[in-house]
Formats: structure tokens, C-alpha cells, sequence
């Protein structure tokens, strides 16, 4: 068993997650997203820890769904690899 430390939640880690847990990523629009979408991001992102912006209008090719806060792991041209909040995009 795996126990993590902040909230003390316990999990096999062979175990595989149910259909019950399985979550569904949709966009701002409510369409639903899937590994390998390309989307747009629909508002001006600022990057933490830097003067950079990521512009509304810039296309995110190959994404890849994560279940974490930031759902959306990516990589940008001209940025690199971050991640995105699946609530700033839409399906492209």
C-alpha cells in the first residue's frame, strides 16, 4: 500500500483505476478532450517565474491528459514543455 503524506489516502499501486474514477476532461466549450487534440488557448496565460506570456490564439498540438490540477501536459514552440488548465482552451 502507498499512503500519501499530506492527505493520508491509502492505494495499491497495482491496482487499476475504475470507470468510476476515470476522469473526463472537457474543454471551455464542454467538448470533451482526448490524448493527442490539438487545442487553442483562449485567453492570455501569464508564466510564473518569468516575464513570458502565452498569447491567446496559440495552437497546442499532441497534448496529453493528466489527472492533476493542471490537466493538460503540452509543449509549445518557442516555450517548451508546460502544463495547462483544460478550462483556458478549446478543441481545435
Amino acid at each position: 500500500m502507498l499512503i500519501c503524506p499530506e492527505c493520508a489516502h491509502e492505494w495499491s499501486p497495482s491496482a487499476a483505476p475504475s470507470a468510476e474514477t476515470a476522469r473526463i476532461h472537457k474543454d471551455a466549450n464542454g467538448n470533451v478532450l482526448q490524448d493527442g487534440d490539438s487545442v487553442t488557448v483562449i485567453k492570455d496565460l501569464k508564466l510564473r517565474g518569468g516575464s513570458g506570456v502565452v498569447k491567446q490564439g496559440t495552437k497546442v498540438k499532441n497534448i496529453r491528459l493528466v489527472d492533476e490540477d493542471h490537466d493538460i501536459d503540452c509543449k509549445i514552440d518557442g516555450i517548451g514543455a508546460m502544463k495547462l488548465k483544460s478550462e483556458f482552451v478549446n478543441k481545435a
